[in-house]
């Protein structure tokens, strides 16, 4: 088995190069999602987060109400501090149960998108990080989620930087790029994962393959 962290900032197309993998046969473990299901009505994550940040961040029948809690963690870095230290360990817990419920020879990825924030890429055999323009991501957060340029430059801020995910990355996927780009970047990825997979060692060679302008 292959353990990979996939992440990416906001509006850099984590999403999009998540679902060409899983299209090329891995395993997705969806962080996003997960993070929704531990805190959904009647969970002891949605009861401590309620308890931490009040009632006015549950909606009028009881479940999460996740832009009143955004509005409240994304402008204070001690409060989105707060959520993460209820949150991530019950999202851990559950990532590790699916992972571990994989075949023995599949590659499974980790859709993480605080993976940079939280120093969790020890955590996987390799790391792979979508990485975009800043422009770029402001325009895909205003132009295709409706965010104002003032939301979306603090979702933004509120993640680590480009170089700090970069730092961290074994493999870089450029997705300032046409689709069909990517698409070809992401089969050549899948190939090395695989290979990686079902090799007796596969710690990460972190010369391969070439981020952009790396030759």
């Amino acid at each position: 088995m292959l353990s990979v962290g996939l992440t990416g900032g906001i509006g850099a197309g984590k999403s999009e190069v998540s679902k060409l993998l899983v299209d090329c046969g891995a395993v997705l473990v969806d962080a996003d999602r997960i993070a929704r299901e531990v805190v959904a009505p009647g969970t002891p994550g949605l009861a401590e987060v309620a308890a931490a940040f009040g009632p006015e961040v549950l909606a009028p029948d009881g479940s999460l109400d996740r832009p009143a809690l955004g509005a409240v963690v994304f402008a204070d870095p001690e409060k989105l501090a707060a959520l993460n230290a209820i949150v991530h360990p019950l999202v851990a817990a559950r990532s590790r149960a699916l992972e571990e419920a994989a075949d023995p020879d599949a590659v499974v990825v980790h859709d993480v998108p605080l993976l940079t924030e939280n120093g969790l890429a020890p955590r996987y055999d390799l790391v792979i990080v979508v990485d975009a323009d800043p422009a770029t991501q402001l325009d895909r957060l205003v132009r295709l989620r409706g965010m104002t340029p003032g939301d979306a430059r603090a979702r933004m801020a509120a993640q680590a930087t480009r170089e700090q995910r970069r730092a961290v990355a074994d493999i870089v996927i450029d997705n300032d790029v046409p689709l069909e780009d990517l698409r070809r970047r992401v089969r050549e990825v899948w190939a090395e994962l695989v290979r990686r997979a079902r090799a007796a060692d596969p710690a990460p060679d972190r010369d391969w393959p070439p981020g952009p302008g790396d030759g």
